[in-house]
């Protein structure tokens, strides 16, 4: 048996929880953002190779069910006992092993699969991507969310993204404030950059069918590119009716997480756009298997983010890259966003795109001091 084909055991799984200062306030619907958390895996194989992953959630559980602090739980105490002598180089057999004895914690799983990942391209000299079949494209497309809720202050931000040809897509997080003062907000940001950028709405489930009903179509007189899901996630025959009535796009995120629920979305076109994130899927791996289906159905695809640092985002880009089609590009920013960072190379945006990385492996190195110093230290 050569050193190609000799199983590779898992010796260890290590997190850590990181939190790091934004550039500026990031107002959501449910919550107004100053740092950003995240749970960094570290996976230490038998060749000496380690892989790394991230978990990241928005607002510890302003957002979602996980939170930083479950999902290192969930990695040390339930996951790490299960996988520590699995083959490393077999992740679908790790993650099915994980799958049937841990429930839920996607963002957990998410970690895991990508640092399993990381490490097999490393292991084999290749990018991430070559492992999910190759890429599609070699640079994804990122929008950036204005997310002051100033309308000068947004419009001078979208402006000078603009020039340095960074982003020509916004999206505007709205659905905090009167549905009226929200449409006007909408309508002068995009009154202001014309035909030069697109614009796009994102309401994180805030407004009821009723309020949707009514506000949407001024939200397409003020020509904005899609709307991101409006209604409550578990309304799915509500977003249908919004879908159907409307012309402007409706997308579906927190609703979709999985292949399972893009199956229930398409049966009932109850969406013309899906978010794919890989932290909702469970991994690289589980994003591109949700993604198929939104292909089969000819519903769009759209490469969404919860805000990941460097890790989580280009282990999102990898698995976009190599989705059959992302008509809606991606708003792989999250990096953008954070005063500083825990690897050494930063991703970059250059005219509009951001380039897949083609060394081994995700393409990242950590900066041991920068995590240290930004990790919790209890």
């Amino acid at each position: 048996m050569d050193s190609n084909t000799k199983p590779v055991a898992i010796t260890s799984l290590a997190s850590v929880i990181v939190d790091l200062p934004t550039i500026r306030e990031h107002r959501l619907a449910m919550t107004t953002m100053r740092t950003q958390t995240l749970v960094i895996l570290r996976v230490k194989c038998a060749d000496g190779i380690e892989g790394i992953g991230e978990a990241t959630t928005i607002g510890g559980l302003a957002y979602g069910d996980q939170s930083p602090e479950s999902i290192k739980l969930t990695l040390d105490q339930y996951v790490a006992p299960l996988v520590v002598g699995m083959d490393a180089r077999s992740p679908n057999a790790v993650m099915a092993r994980v799958g049937k004895s841990v429930q839920g914690n996607a963002l957990a799983k998410s970690a895991l699969e990508t640092a399993l990942l990381d490490a097999q391209g490393k292991r084999l000299g290749v990018p991430m991507h070559q492992l999910l079949g190759g890429a599609v494209r070699q640079s994804v497309s990122v929008l950036w969310t204005l997310a002051s809720g100033d309308s000068a202050r947004d419009i001078a931000e979208a402006e000078q993204m603009l020039e340095l040809r960074r982003h020509k897509v916004f999206k505007l997080k709205i659905g905090k404030r009167d549905p009226r003062d929200d449409v006007a907000h909408v309508a002068a940001i995009k009154a202001a950059l014309g035909d030069r950028a697109e614009l796009t709405v994102d309401v994180n489930q805030a407004w009821s069918e009723a309020t949707a009903y009514r506000f949407i179509p001024e939200l397409e007189a003020a020509g904005v590119m899609l709307v991101e899901q409006p209604i409550a996630r578990a309304n799915r025959r509500g977003l249908a009716r919004l879908a159907q009535r409307f012309d402007v796009p409706m997308m579906a995120d927190e609703a979709v997480h999985s292949a399972s629920d893009m199956f229930d979305y398409a049966r009932d076109e109850a969406a013309d756009i899906v978010a794919l994130k890989i932290g909702k899927s469970g991994g690289p791996l589980g994003v591109l298997r949700t993604a198929a289906v939104a292909d089969s159905a000819g519903i769009g695809c759209y490469g969404g983010t919860l805000l990941e640092g460097s890790i989580g985002s280009i282990a999102s880009a990898h698995a976009f890259a190599a989705c059959e089609t992302l008509e809606w590009g991606t708003e792989l920013f999250g990096p953008l966003l954070l005063k500083d960072d825990i690897v050494i190379k930063r991703p970059d945006i250059v005219n509009f795109e951001l380039a897949l990385p083609e060394s081994p492996g995700l393409g990242l190195d950590l900066d041991e001091d920068k995590l240290s110093h930004y990790s919790r230290k209890h």
